[in-house]
This record gives structure tokens, sequence and C-alpha cells, in this order.
């Protein structure tokens, strides 16, 4: 008798909320997605850390990296810092292959990072250019801004390959 009525309270549920249901879960669905949009846009940035995957703005031949370890620094690497990655994606007839143990230098993150005149530079993504050992770019070109900061950090090189500096 007990089963009886449970089983006509959850029809009797189940019907009520049956019309609003498909209303519910579209509002429901909507705050949650600008829930989630708001979280990310708050979320805060960190340094390029290992497993962080970048991508690649030269023409050496790689498309994406991702760092194995950040050569300054016990947090990460930040602009101007040089990590040691591996290849991820890379073009058929590039200089780099896949899977290839590189260096490279972050030209573009996604954390923040102050200037000596108050202002702030941050990027929408994480960038590197590949380098050789000694530091000079595997790649012929640099595609897309590069901040200045990187003439302290001594990559001259990739400053003057770059078409537009930040």
């Amino acid at each position: 008798m007990a089963a009886t009525f449970a089983s006509k309270c959850s029809r009797v549920g189940r019907s009520l909320w049956g019309g609003l249901g498909n209303n519910l879960s579209g509002l429901l669905s909507a705050s949650h997605e600008t829930a989630c949009n708001h979280f990310l846009s708050q979320q805060q940035r960190t340094f390029i850390q290992m497993r962080t995957v970048l991508k690649v703005v030269d023409n050496s031949g790689a498309k994406k990296v991702m760092c194995i370890q950040a050569l300054k620094g016990k947090k990460g690497a930040r602009l101007g810092d040089t990590i040691i990655a591996s290849v991820k994606e890379a073009y058929p007839n590039g200089k780099v292959k896949k899977g290839k143990v590189v260096y490279g230098v972050v030209v573009r993150a996604a954390m923040q990072r102050g200037r000596c005149d108050g202002s702030e530079v941050k990027f929408d993504d994480n960038a590197v250019v590949l380098v050789d050992k000694q530091g000079q770019p595997i790649g012929t070109r640099v595609f897309g801004p590069v901040p200045h900061e990187l003439r302290q950090k001594k990559h001259v090189k990739i400053l003057s390959l770059a078409g537009h500096i930040a």
C-alpha cells in the first residue's frame, strides 16, 4: 500500500514538473553558462609551468609545444624566460618534428606582468618562440605582438624578427 502511494506521488510530481521541466532546464543551463563564463573571466592566471601547452609563433615548423621544465624560478616561467618543451603538433615539412625536445622563449603569457611605468601587460594566450641552446631563434619570422621586456632579457634577435612590439 505504501509502495502504490509513493508511485502515485512520484507520477503526480513528474506531471506537475513535466510542463515546467523544459523551461527550468533552459533557465538553469543559461544561468550555469553565465556563471561559468564569469568564473573563467575571473580565473587566476598562473605561471607557465610543467604540462602547459603553448602556441608556437614562429616558422620553425612546430604548432604547439608542451612545457617540460622552466629553466628559471621555482613556480614557473614568465615573459622572456626560457623553457624546455616537447613538440606536440608540427607541420609536415618543418625544421622541427613532433616529439623533439626543444628550447623556447616565452613571448606571450596570459599572466599579467607589471611594467616600470605602473601599467600591466597580459595577453590572451601563451606563446613561445623556439630557440637553440645558444638562444638564437630557429625560425626566421615571428608572428603577432611581442613585448619589449624581451630586450631586458637579452632576446634582441627575437625583437628584430617580430612584426609588432607591444
